[in-house]
């Protein structure tokens, strides 16, 4: 099952009031592990970006001047996004703003089906506690300590981490943030790791059944939009 972990930044907290997204991040996962293809770009707002979200993000607009244009990166980012799950950090978020900028580029928004919110996740395993990326960091053992503010490309790495280890653990030597951290790179960005790539271990179909019904017995409460064939119907004839 292929999946992609989605981070953004944004000029503000609302595209109906003019905010626009100024940095995309992705990596790609296939069958909980990494495969090594990441999508990032940075991207001109054409317009100012106030100095309460550059305090958070450390963009402002001089930077990113002559970046490319979403309507230019849109489709390049679709074709990376293909028409797999999309795993992000309180996800309508993230979805808004790309509908919003979607819409804009003369595209279709996307669709609500494939959006996979770990914070939802991380509040049903960890009721009443802090669930920010930072607390699951924090809680889940996974090195942080890079990030000083909030980046795009570094905060999708940390995600994909946490949502790993949300699902039961990731492999072994997997440690896609403490790598050597790459500066934010003007244009379209799709590559694979120089360092070393991790080997894709395909699981067998008793692995797969043995792990949706962990997911489904640990996790899962009414019918979320994460568990999807074949893990609910390998789920179901464990039941």
């Amino acid at each position: 099952m292929r999946q992609i972990v989605l981070d953004t930044e944004t000029t503000g907290l609302d595209p109906a009031t003019g905010d626009r997204v100024i940095e995309v991040a992705a990596i790609e996962i296939y069958n909980f592990m990494p495969t090594g293809q990441t999508f990032h770009v940075l991207i001109d707002p054409e317009r100012d970006i106030p100095e309460e979200a550059t305090r958070v993000h450390g963009f402002t607009a001089e930077m990113l001047r002559g970046k490319p244009l979403f309507r230019d990166i849109a489709q390049p980012m679709l074709d990376f996004l293909g028409d797999s799950e999309i795993i992000a950090h309180n996800a309508r978020f993230d979805f808004g703003f790309l509908d919003a900028e979607l819409v804009r580029a003369g595209h279709k928004k996307l669709d609500r089906a494939r959006m996979v919110d770990s914070l939802e996740i991380a509040k049903r395993r960890y009721p009443g506690l802090p669930n920010s990326l930072d607390a699951l960091c924090r809680r889940l053992g996974v090195d942080n300590s890079m990030r000083t503010s909030h980046n795009a490309l570094l905060d999708v790495k940390l995600l994909a981490e946490v949502y790993l280890e949300l699902m039961g653990g990731k492999q072994p030597g997997f440690e896609l943030a403490a790598a050597q951290a790459k500066p934010a790179l003007p244009g379209i960005v799709i590559e694979a790791p120089v360092a070393r790539t991790p080997v894709l271990i395909q699981p067998s179909e008793a692995e797969i059944a043995t792990h949706a019904a962990f997911v489904t017995k640990r996790l899962a409460k009414g019918d979320p939009l994460w568990l999807k064939p074949p893990f609910a119907e390998a789920a179901a004839t464990e039941g």
